[in-house]
């Protein structure tokens, strides 16, 4: 295995010091053009690569962020990660990813971990703990910006969408269409986001002067946001729906597989709305009305909130806007 080539070997090829290799790679101090373009051809033609972890010893920065997911099989992610990555490569820093499957504990264990590896900054996505961060902020020693934060309680540096907002617009439309009878099914494992939806959607029933049905509202246990979708429908088919609000679009299309199951047609018979506009949605049949948000800008933002943090600068939560997308799963009212 060939010897990687140092400063140190540089600097007796050119004869110079070390000190000067250095400040000719980096673009820093006075010397020469000519010491400079020589130092830097040598440097190229003797193929030296940069130590990352020597430089972060020095520079005190890693130039690495801990991003911590629900799960990566959620496809809600992906742009969400994307969104982060690309920012952060424009910046040059590397990003950590691990999973915390919604469960504070381990949530928790993977934030430290990252602390344990030195990252600069951590980015959590879909918190359980919230404002937990917030309290002993002073005892991470690293920016950590939240994204759709499922915890109670303000945090101090966050990146969301307006949700309430979204899950209005989706019953309203629906509302719209003639329908009366709007079910709303709800994740057990995201409560706060949950309740942050259905009060959107008890905004629109209220404007049109309508009541929610307790008959109409349920978070039902299961291992997944699919199983949660076709457990809901079951449970809410005895109320006779003619629509349902899902939490997100993995549990719409839970609900949109049990529909299968009761012999339903959608969207004539059932018309369903999901949340958050995952790719997936355009290829189910029918294809899937939603709410969208913005996943890679928030993402995105998430990581130019790090880097301002980690400048110095002063930062301000930001919350996107969400957007109803009309596809094939839903139609006017016809009972």
């Amino acid at each position: 295995m060939a010897k990687r080539v140092s400063i140190k070997d540089i600097a007796a090829a050119a004869g110079v010091s070390h000190s000067t290799v250095s400040r000719a790679l980096h673009q820093r101090g006075r010397m020469s053009k000519e010491t400079r373009a020589h130092i830097l051809k040598l440097a190229a033609d003797m193929e030296y690569t940069p130590d990352a972890q020597a430089r972060s010893l020095v520079m005190g920065k890693t130039h690495t962020i801990g991003v911590v997911v629900t799960t990566i099989a959620d496809p809600f992610v992906s742009e969400i990660v994307s969104g982060i990555e690309q920012a952060a490569q424009d910046a040059g820093y590397s990003v950590f990813l691990s999973s915390s499957h919604a469960d504070p504990e381990r949530e928790l264990t993977v934030v430290n971990t990252f602390r344990q590896r030195r990252v600069d900054a951590i980015i959590v996505t879909a918190s359980q703990l919230g404002q937990h961060y917030s309290t002993d902020l002073d005892d991470f020693h690293v920016p950590v910006v939240l994204i759709n934060n499922q915890g109670e309680g303000d945090y101090l540096y966050s990146v969301a969408t307006d949700e309430i907002d979204g899950a209005r617009q989706a019953t309203q439309y629906l509302l719209q269409a003639g329908h009366r009878r709007i079910g709303y099914i709800g994740s057990p494992r995201r409560p706060y986001s949950t309740q942050r939806r259905y009060q959107g959607y008890l905004q629109a029933l209220a404007t049109a002067q309508l009541s929610a049905h307790p008959a109409l509202f349920i978070t039902p246990t299961a291992a997944t946001d699919v199983e949660v979708g076709q457990a809901g429908l079951r449970a809410l088919w005895p109320a006779r729906p003619t629509a349902i609000l899902a939490y997100n679009d993995m549990t719409a299309i839970g609900v949109m597989m049990a529909a299968r199951e009761h012999g339903l047609q959608i969207p004539s018979q059932l018309s369903v709305v999901g949340f958050d506009d995952v790719a997936l949605t355009e290829f189910v049949t029918p294809a899937l009305t939603t709410v969208r948000q913005p996943r890679e800008a928030m993402g995105y933002a998430a990581m130019e909130m790090i880097l301002q943090l980690l400048a110095g600068e002063a930062v301000a939560d930001r919350l996107f806007p969400c957007e109803l997308v009309v596809r094939q799963s839903m139609q006017p009212c016809r009972m």
